[in-house]
């Protein structure tokens, strides 16, 4: 079965010529032409409208006392001012005013929004903050350590004391620890003496 699908088609391959060169150039249809018009046409409107907005200074009192009245306007007024000192940006800079120069710096890098300065007395409100949840970790602590079980026998000083014999007598770590020759740290100890009761 296999045998002949195959024959069958060596036989159509050969009776249909290919060509010998494929071309994959796209050739454009009737509507990317009419398409074409259109987008060229916005792009033109789009830049003559730039560069009718770049040419005018934007009114003075528009400007005036931008830094006060940036927080209070709503929104859209903000990104529509922004816009219009962008356009007029994209001109020579000797021909801005001062005052759009002073708002663009202003409305780019002054101190509104992310980076308005924290309100009077905030450090001192963290810093009293800290201190109550460090006395409250504190009060924790002591109420767990005043119910908790007394300490194991290996953490008294004398334990430990025999523990560094131990080492001492077995060649424990003598590289670098307590076997090693001149050592002069406290070995294992610790933990005060053990009370007596």
């Amino acid at each position: 079965m296999f045998a002949r699908s195959v024959s069958r088609a060596v036989a159509r391959s050969s009776a249909t010529p290919m060509p010998a060169i494929r071309s994959y150039r796209t050739i454009p249809g009737p509507m990317a032409t009419v398409n074409a018009r259109p987008q060229a046409e916005k792009q033109s409107i789009a830049s003559q409208q730039t560069r009718a907005a770049s040419e005018h200074a934007i009114a003075n009192p528009t400007l005036a006392g931008i830094e006060k009245r940036w927080e209070a306007l709503p929104p859209q007024e903000q990104a529509d001012l922004w816009m219009q000192l962008r356009d007029r940006m994209k001109v020579d800079w000797h021909q801005l005013t001062v005052q759009e120069k002073k708002a663009a710096y202003w409305i780019a890098f002054g101190p509104h929004g992310p980076r308005s300065q924290p309100p009077k007395g905030e450090n001192l409100r963290i810093f009293a903050k800290v201190l109550q949840y460090c006395a409250i970790s504190v009060a924790i602590f002591y109420i767990i350590h005043a119910f908790a079980k007394p300490q194991p026998k290996t953490m008294s000083k004398e334990w430990q004391e025999a523990s560094n014999e131990y080492a001492l007598r077995e060649k424990i770590n003598p590289l670098y620890g307590i076997s090693s020759e001149g050592y002069e740290g406290k070995g294992f100890v610790q933990s005060p003496p053990l009370e007596k009761s």
